[in-house]
């Protein structure tokens, strides 16, 4: 039977660790992933920091060119070329020609309330006999009051190495067509079918483990 969690909390930094730590210790053996669960993740303020967990040196590393590939499209040119079968802004801003965050967000400015308001990457004839498909395959909107807030489902995830980074950019756009409608960013909400921890990064995830409880117990003792 497969493990399920819900983590919560007020920044992505903060439901990062818990999520690590979670899966870390609860997580079922699955060949080839390591340990893996179903895994949703809500975060309560997007842009509250510390956005970035200072054990997550992988953000810290390459966070700036990331947000250039998703939200400028630098890397589409080698889906064009044939080296990459995807990027996350070819599929986002330019699936078959649709610019769908731009339409998504026309849609909410005309219809802040529907459930229609998602955009997706799959591109059956595409991805299924793709041996890199895209592990994000849909972002959903939708303003309740003055908010905006924002989902996004994944069907496979590398928690330790790559989720941080994932919902720190997705929050972009999710902040970018935020105060284009003159919204204020809401909630933040993260589906994983799969979120696993390598077993090849078991080594790296063991520290930080071992650092981030070594840091609980310090802040519980403290009078």
């Amino acid at each position: 039977m497969s493990a399920v969690a819900l983590i919560e909390g007020d920044t992505i930094a903060e439901v990062w660790e818990r999520a690590v730590l979670y899966v870390w210790k609860f997580g079922v053996p699955v060949p080839k992933y390591g340990k893996e669960t179903a895994l949703i993740v809500k975060v309560n303020f997007p842009f509250k920091e510390p956005r970035i967990h200072p054990g997550d040196t992988t953000s810290l590393l390459m966070l700036k060119e990331y947000r250039k590939e998703v939200l400028e499209g630098t890397l589409d040119k080698t889906v064009e070329g044939g080296k990459v079968s995807y990027t996350y802004h070819e599929r986002l801003f330019k699936y078959g020609g649709l610019d769908q965050i731009g339409a998504l967000k026309e849609k909410l400015r005309r219809e802040p309330y529907t459930n229609r308001n998602q955009a997706i990457t799959w591109m059956p004839e595409r991805d299924l006999k793709s041996e890199y498909p895209p592990c994000l395959q849909r972002i959903w909107m939708k303003a309740i009051g003055n908010s905006l807030i924002m989902h996004t489902t994944w069907r496979s995830r590398d928690l330790f190495w790559a989720a941080s980074a994932n919902m720190l950019v997705m929050t972009e756009i999710q902040r970018m067509v935020a105060e284009d409608l003159g919204l204020r960013v809401g909630t933040y909400i993260d589906f994983s079918d799969s979120a696993h921890i390598y077993e090849k990064n078991w080594p790296d995830v063991t520290r930080f483990v071992q650092v981030a409880e070594k840091r609980k117990t310090l802040s519980s003792t403290k009078t």
